[in-house]
């Protein structure tokens, strides 16, 4: 039998994806099989799109719920058309549909929390960290500073919010994000805020 190769890196996702599954984990980081884009994923990275076009180029005062809605439709075409997810094929009932409900996704997020309050530092911020021969890495959704100078790391999820116990497992891809933070910028965050836009509440 040969030996299989060890994946040179891992990310919060590949590390649940390990734990749920290791024939799926195996295929598509060792084997390194192209996924498919898919409508979830698309509009995931649709929403946080959004998101960080609102928090990175708004004055806070300026981050108002139209303001998102504008980000939004400027995003559709540099997503939706973008070369990642163009071989999703959709009729324009279906693009529309999925637009809207990408809306109905950022129109949640102020029913979360005050954006005007939120003092940003970075936005998909893309993190990694060598230990020994394995590269971890991950990206943060959004990098805060709060009112008494802690640092807080924001995650944005825009799929079904899940069960208190499945939401447990989940959070060791919340400390692992805590790690990176400490190796890469030396601090550790004070803490990590999941937000559910598809179920709106915050964790």
């Amino acid at each position: 039998a040969m030996p299989l190769p060890l994946p040179g890196s891992l990310s919060p996702s590949k590390i649940s994806s390990f734990k749920d599954c290791a024939l799926a984990f195996r295929l598509s980081v060792i084997d390194r099989l192209p996924e498919p884009p898919s409508p979830h994923a698309a509009k995931g990275t649709l929403v946080h799109r959004a998101l960080e076009l609102l928090m990175w180029e708004e004055e806070p005062a300026g981050r108002t719920p139209e303001a998102a809605q504008t980000k939004l439709q400027r995003a559709v075409p540099e997503i939706l058309d973008g070369e990642e997810y163009s071989g999703l094929q959709m009729s324009a009932e279906e693009r529309a549909e999925f637009v809207a409900d990408a809306a109905s996704l950022v129109e949640n997020y102020f029913r979360l929390e005050d954006p005007t309050g939120v003092q940003v530092i970075g936005t998909e911020l893309r993190m990694s960290v060598t230990l020994g021969s394995l590269k971890l890495s991950g990206i943060i959704d959004r990098l805060e500073i709060d009112a008494d100078g802690d640092l807080v790391v924001t995650d944005y999820k825009t799929g079904r919010a899940p069960s208190a116990a499945y939401e447990q497992s989940r959070l060791g891809g919340v400390h692992f994000y805590a790690f990176l933070c400490e190796q890469v910028l030396g601090r550790r965050p004070a803490r990590v805020q999941l937000l559910h836009l598809r179920e709106p509440l915050a964790i």
